[in-house]
């Protein structure tokens, strides 16, 4: 398990990154995100206008708000600097409520195994901490970039669904067995 330090506000830190929730101040470094082009043709869609960015915070801090978790904002431990999110969202997949862990970066610092250490980072705390009993990613086909990730962190290919006409690949990984007459916390 690679679950980095657990601090008492909610932040995770790893050897190189500080994940803490998201928050409405975040809102200029996360438009970088959402404006930067090799983000935006990763995701087959346009920049983001500043209003987009807008609601895409609000949902995620009310998301946080109702679930108790959501998308943390990675910030480089050595400069400060917010390079992207990663984290967790309830979502309904085929009928069935499960927890996607995703990940966005700016294109100025892939390659570098950030996404992999916050998405690592992640995982071990949605099973050891939120006792999730499985996680998904939804990749979208094509991006093998975040396909990498995804199975560097564990996950396994399991379909391929659309999403808004929008063709996508499901990645799945399992949470540890559990102790017996020990049953998994709800979504």
């Amino acid at each position: 398990m690679t679950l980095g330090l657990l601090q008492p506000e909610g932040e995770i830190e790893t050897q190189r990154l500080i994940l803490r929730p998201m928050q409405e101040t975040d809102i200029d470094a996360l438009h970088l995100i959402f404006t930067d082009p090799g983000v935006t043709a990763s995701f087959g869609i346009e920049p983001f206008s500043r209003d987009q960015m807008e609601g895409w915070l609000r949902r995620n801090l009310d998301h946080q708000s109702a679930f108790g978790y959501g998308l943390f904002s990675v910030i480089l431990r050595e400069s400060g600097t917010l390079i992207g999110d990663c984290g967790l969202e309830q979502m309904e997949v085929e009928g069935v409520r499960v927890a996607e862990l995703g990940y966005d970066f700016r294109s100025q610092y892939w390659n570098r195994g950030f996404a992999t250490e916050a998405a690592s980072a992640v995982r071990d705390y949605a099973f050891a901490i939120l006792r999730l009993p499985r996680l998904i990613s939804l990749i979208r086909v094509g991006n093998l970039a975040s396909r990498r990730v995804a199975e560097k962190v564990g996950m396994s290919l399991v379909g391929e669904s659309m999403r808004h006409g929008t063709p996508y690949w499901t990645y799945s990984i399992e949470g540890p067995s559990k102790p017996p007459g020990e049953s998994p916390a709800e979504p």
